[in-house]
């Protein structure tokens, strides 16, 4: 009898949560597709009479959308890109070589973890100015590729499950470190890698903080920014700032829903490779 009654609570509690966590997205989508006058009616009413999909148009023409677009999407891809080389390179040599003071460096490493971004700020800020690179997207892009502590210790677990036998068996087959890590450590790390780059997807995508800093010319704004930049000017207009947040959270949305059969596949495979 137990067995039979925990699932149905199981699903009950399940549903509640669910609901609980989707109706701030379901008010935004409902909300982007209303009109001013039936925002400011009473009583409230949460469906759209009429639906009003000329919003997404209106909120487009509004802001430089597609250049925000492009910039975030840019911003994205190199991110990603700097991050999976740097943090796999780093992940690799703290988990399968063996130095002198592999062990403390890590520790360190691992450390910095609790230092929040406020305490780098300023430090960066001037490296990037030295270096010339403010007010361009590199100035965002180019620290990914130095390896970021939390992605390299997922790598680096992840890593450590690999068992020594298939890179001996590599390394005797003539295989360099870098071979070994390209030919066998990579293909095997594809779950491991896919977690990173959605999560630096979502990170890049989600950025405000960088862009206020680093950035100056509005040419150069990704989406966060520039959304931003639209409650600024157009706060008093709700159903257009709806609009453009929801156009700003579907490409996340849509990469979870795409990604999420990958991880799966990816968690049940990594569990027969052991």
């Amino acid at each position: 009898m137990n067995a039979d009654r925990t699932p149905r609570w199981a699903h009950f509690w399940l549903a509640m949560v669910t609901i609980l966590m989707v109706s701030p997205l379901a008010w935004m989508v409902l909300t982007s597709l209303k009109g001013p006058d039936q925002l400011a009616a009473a009583p409230y009413s949460w469906w759209p009479s009429p639906w009003r999909w000329q919003n997404y148009a209106d909120a487009v023409a509004t802001i430089p959308f597609l250049r925000y677009l492009l910039n975030s999407i840019l911003l994205c891809l190199g991110s990603v890109a700097g991050t999976l080389l740097s943090c796999s390179v780093v992940a690799y040599g703290f988990s399968r070589l063996r130095w002198p003071g592999r062990d403390l460096l890590f520790g360190a490493l691992i450390a910095t973890m609790l230092l929040p971004w406020q305490v780098t700020m300023v430090p960066r800020f001037l490296v990037i100015r030295e270096l010339g690179l403010y007010d361009s997207l590199w100035a965002l892009v180019l620290p990914k590729f130095f390896a970021e502590a939390f992605y390299v210790f997922l790598l680096r677990q992840f890593f450590l499950t690999v068992p020594q036998e298939m890179i001996d068996a590599a390394r005797v087959d003539g295989c360099s470190e870098l071979g070994v890590l390209w030919r066998v450590m990579l293909p095997l790390a594809r779950p491991a890698l896919a977690t990173v780059a959605l999560l630096e997807t979502i990170a890049a995508w989600n950025d405000y903080g960088g862009p206020l800093l680093y950035l100056n010319d509005p040419e150069r704004f990704p989406l966060a920014y520039g959304l931003e930049q639209f409650v600024s000017a157009h706060s008093s207009q709700m159903h257009l700032l709806m609009a453009a947040a929801v156009l700003f959270t579907l490409p996340m949305v849509l990469l979870f829903v795409l990604a999420q059969r990958v991880f799966v596949r990816g968690i049940a495979t990594t569990g027969l490779k052991g």
